[in-house]
């Protein structure tokens, strides 16, 4: 029997596992426990593996849909022929900017998926490249990017003192960092400030804190308001290092935790004591969750205020602070493209598309459905989804499914036939991770604070007729005369292109089972340069007071509110949260596997009993949850770590789908991101 070492790419963990095979078949998996993240853990999604594999719902198969609805099969030839010829007819009829890429989460832990896709993209001419970062993650990089001149993540746990778990469930969401956190918590190695609506189980180790949803940003600045007219704040740093500081003294004044009490509803008394606390604390880091601060009306001020509580505490470039990442350089893929031709929300959100010259590969996902409808600024004809599943995904399914009806051509391009899978005119079979050699665990920096990285090894051939991302993406553009910018043949060779800027190989890597660490850690005792335009800390924007945003972080009422609607509050009572992780599932992935199912079969709004008592909801009672939007069905559980007043709804389920919820006209005015972290709504027995 043959032991495999690779990585999970279920989810951003990217964590280690020994895959045993025997006779070509994969017959076991565990935790690899050399890989310095996870260290031998595994969580639910990780036991089932083998039924991933090996589940009969797998797409196998080129498949076409027929005009009565039903699927053929069909060859590769066939279907990579009828893609070509319609694409290269909607590029003469419409031009290139006509094709929108659409990539999901599962390309962010397969880096060649994405920079393939990207690639085509060039190759074709068109600037449409679209993915979850549309409403998910890329908000956090530009805001630290536009605040520090980079992107700064939090160093190794164990290196930090005090840690601040802010609208995040890691136990749920990443196992690794979760037990982390918790074994060095009970071990008094390390303190804990929750600040989560819900009271999640590490909020028993430590300082807990309770805002209303959607007023995180109030809170930040009631904290700086603290350290400041207490003179807590690092001020030799700030006074070195802090752009406007001044301005933002002044600014934040009106912000006292007496007024933030009113706003936030959290006792004054405990805002002034975390802010103290994370004043005085050399090794204080901040963990956010992956979307609850970006999808919020006030996004990229969460992200900037976050970058500043750190600034102010002098928690940057400081052993168990907040540190610079370090990225693993390889080979950009992308190609030249008609710089007049720009991606679909670069006119209405163009800090998401450019910043300082900077270009991001994404166009803003969020707005695609519009654009198909209305044809503005011009038509899009064409879209092929990768690795994603945008009908559950994107706010207002109904609308995005209206507009997949106005295409001249829907491919997509996965490994099972989901939601967005059976409305597309071809489907193109993906192999799993277990069957690609590829570059793994490049996540693990930006999630550990580790530069660590390894080979993701292939563990079985590929079933069936699937292929991986990289080798459809280089046949479907030879197929359209552009394979000379595809000239790779293996897996060997496209890891050696690469890989090469980085003066590693693939026999290198190859070499090291167990991953290694890619650059040595350093860190400083004064802080490294900030590639801003004024070369410190940006506390003030003068990018963002250009484009008519405000330049300090400011505190806005979510769109529907209590305070911001009062009338519509009176009708729609509650605030609903959308986006609750189970650690059994990623997004809309693996619901078919029925070992997961049994332990989660249904979707479950967390409330708490004293707010389902008012309006005579039983635990576990199936209940109709409506907004001014829409309205969906699923039963309740009681639990009583929920603020009063608030519901929680979990994300990724088609049968009772948390995005028909949300108004998709309802966008953070900077970059686009849908607001569903704090969406009023009412709750009613059936």
């Amino acid at each position: 029997m043959e032991i495999i070492k690779t990585d999970c790419a279920l989810c951003v963990n990217c964590c280690g596992i020994d895959c045993y095979v025997e006779n070509g078949k994969l017959v076991k998996v565990e935790g690899m426990k050399e890989h310095p993240a996870s260290r031998g853990l595994l969580c639910k999604k990780g036991e089932k593996l083998i039924e991933y594999e090996y589940s009969p719902d797998r797409i196998l198969h080129p498949m076409k849909k027929l005009p009565d609805g039903s699927w053929q099969r069909i060859t590769w030839d066939e279907a990579l022929d009828t893609i070509a010829a319609k694409l290269l007819q909607i590029k003469k009829d419409f031009g290139p900017e006509a094709l929108a890429l659409y990539c999901g989460s599962v390309a962010v832990e397969h880096f060649e998926a994405s920079a393939f896709l990207q690639r085509f993209k060039a190759a074709y001419g068109t600037p449409n490249f679209i993915s979850v970062e549309g409403g998910c993650f890329r908000a956090r990089i530009l805001s630290r990017q536009m605040t520090f001149g980079r992107y700064t993540i939090p160093d190794e746990l164990e290196y930090s003192k005090l840690v601040v778990v802010w609208g995040h469930n890691p136990e749920e969401s990443m196992k690794p960092l979760g037990k982390k956190i918790r074994d060095l918590a009970e071990a008094g190695k390390l303190e804990l400030i929750v600040i989560d609506p819900k009271r999640i189980p590490l909020a028993e180790l430590g300082m807990y804190l309770q805002p209303r949803p959607g007023t995180d940003l109030a809170l930040m600045l009631a904290m700086a308001n603290v350290m400041i007219k207490e003179d807590i704040y690092a001020k030799e740093f700030i006074e070195e290092w802090g752009h406007g500081f001044d301005k933002f003294k002044e600014h934040v004044k009106q912000y006292t935790p007496e007024k933030v009490s009113e706003i936030c509803d959290i006792p004054a008394v405990d805002i002034k004591r975390a802010a103290r606390k994370m004043a005085t604390t050399k090794g204080m880091s901040i963990y956010q969750g992956t979307a609850s601060l970006d999808r919020q009306i006030t996004n990229v001020q969460n992200h900037r205020m976050l970058g500043i509580l750190m600034a102010l505490t002098g928690n940057i470039d400081v052993p168990g602070g907040w540190i610079p990442f370090l990225p693993f350089f390889t080979t950009d893929l992308r190609l030249p493209v008609d710089k007049a031709k720009k991606p679909m929300g670069a006119e209405e959100f163009p800090l998401f598309y450019e910043l300082w010259g900077r270009q991001v590969p994404y166009g803003q996902s969020m707005v695609m459905a519009k654009q198909v409808l209305t044809e503005k600024p011009y038509p899009i004809k064409a879209l092929i989804s990768s690795a994603g599943n945008p009908a559950v995904t994107l706010p207002d399914p109904k609308k995005f499914k209206e507009a997949l009806k106005k295409l001249d051509l829907f491919v997509v391009i996965d490994l099972f036939m989901n939601e967005t899978a059976e409305l597309a005119d071809i489907v193109l079979p993906a192999a799993t991770f277990l069957e690609t050699t590829a570059m793994g665990s490049y996540t693990v920096q930006g999630n550990y604070g580790m530069p660590f990285i390894q080979l993701r090894r292939k563990v079985v051939e590929p079933l069936g007729e699937a292929k991986t991302d990289w080798v459809i993406w280089s046949e479907l553009a030879r197929k359209m005369g552009m394979g000379e910018f595809f000239p790779w043949k293996t897996d060997e060779e496209m890891l050696n292109m690469m890989f090469k800027p980085s003066g590693f190989t693939y026999d290198f890597f190859n070499a090291q089972p167990n991953g290694f660490m890619y650059r040595s850690k350093v860190i400083t005792t004064t802080p490294q340069k900030f590639r801003t335009p004024s070369g410190k800390i940006e506390i003030y924007s003068d990018t963002l007071a250009e484009l008519g945003h405000d330049p300090m972080p400011t505190y806005r009422e979510p769109s529907e509110s209590p305070v911001s609607t009062p009338k519509l509050a009176k009708e729609y009572p509650l605030i609903l949260i959308t986006g609750a992780r189970k650690e059994e599932y990623i997004h809309t992935q693996l619901r078919h596997l029925s070992d997961l199912r049994a332990l989660v079969p249904d979707a479950m709004a967390d409330i708490n009993p004293a707010t389902a008592d008012k309006y005579g909801i039983r635990d576990h009672e199936k209940v109709r949850i409506s907004t001014p939007v829409g309205s969906i069905k699923m039963k309740v559980t009681y639990n009583d770590g929920m603020k009063l007043g608030t519901i929680s709804i979990p994300h990724g389920w088609s049968e009772a789908n948390a995005c028909e919820l949300v108004n998709s006209e309802h966008l953070d005015p900077i970059m686009g991101y849908p607001e569903d972290k704090a969406i009023l709504c009412k709750i009613e027995r059936l």
